[in-house]
């Protein structure tokens, strides 16, 4: 019976990302703008109620959908490097629209990667999604321990030791999985120079510190940043962490509701050799650092 209702249903939309450019690119500035946001699929819920009254938004479609990507996409269009988690992949209750693809479109990200954790066929595509307004050199789609369902994606613009990691992570509910996730994510990032990790961690600051990324140098913020739930922020369980070899220049959390996470941005400087010099100046050799009024 149920094959029988899936053959009525449309076919759910395949795009293929763009292709990984291998040759070095160079950003047209120092300075790049990040944000990470848990758009929960743009079903919209922004009060606790809507838990319950938009409850089947989690299997349908609802008629303003699209103004709700539209919003998401003006949003991450101010960016140049954007993480998403819980991005539909095309299903029933996305009214069968790659969202990954819809917004890299309508917010012009030429380049996007996406990973499916969890595929429910017509019930829903659940991804991580990766935009950028260029081609890392490396993209890859990382499986985390424990339940199925949770994944990071690692992207790597540049090489050797200018070089500069982004992941996007969703990490799972529970302690003890996240300690072995985060284990995962530690062996993944312990040979890498500058890295920025992004996602929605599930968890506090205080547990990343105990975690074992803890015993990696970051630039921790002495205070929290509340991104969840949106409509009253009462704690912070999506994280941007930048590497102490980076310069940060500001974070903050968004005041938007567009899920019931608020998006997170932060502004670093790039490594020198990702971007192009002013016109008339030579960059250094590799590991010097640009004065701050050298700035572009």
């Amino acid at each position: 019976m149920i094959s029988r209702i899936t053959r009525l249903l449309p076919n759910r939309p395949l795009h293929v990302a763009p292709t990984i450019v291998t040759e070095p690119l160079l950003w047209n500035r120092q300075r790049l703008r990040l944000l990470s946001f848990n758009m929960q699929a743009g079903m919209g819920m922004d009060a606790a109620h809507h838990y319950i009254t938009r409850s089947l938004r989690n299997v349908l479609p609802y008629r303003r959908q699209g103004e709700q990507l539209a919003r998401i996409a003006e949003l991450i269009g101010r960016y140049d490097v954007v993480a998403l988690q819980e991005v539909d992949g095309g299903s029933l209750r996305s009214g069968y629209t790659h969202q990954l693809a819809h917004l890299a479109e309508r917010a012009n990200f030429p380049w996007w990667f996406q990973q499916i954790n969890r595929d429910l066929g017509h019930l829903g595509q659940f991804s991580n999604g990766l935009l950028s307004r260029q081609s890392p050199q490396a993209a890859e789609a990382h499986a985390l321990p424990g339940l199925k369902g949770r994944g990071i994606i690692v992207s790597r613009f540049g090489e050797g030791d200018n070089s500069l990691m982004v992941l996007n992570v969703h990490l799972a509910l529970s302690i003890k999985a996240r300690l072995n996730q985060f284990a995962y994510i530690h062996s993944v990032i312990k040979d890498a120079p500058h890295v920025v990790l992004m996602g929605d961690l599930n968890c506090t600051h205080e547990e990343l510190r105990r975690s074992p990324i803890g015993d990696r140098r970051w630039q921790w913020l002495e205070e929290e940043l509340h991104t969840y739930p949106s409509w009253k922020p009462q704690k912070q369980i999506d994280h941007i962490l930048v590497s102490d070899r980076l310069h940060v220049h500001s974070v903050q959390v968004l005041e938007e509701r567009l899920s019931d996470h608020r998006p997170l941005a932060v502004e670093i400087d790039l490594p020198v050799g990702l971007y192009l010099p002013p016109e008339g100046l030579t960059l250094p050799p590799a590991g010097l650092s640009l004065p701050d009024s050298q700035d572009v």
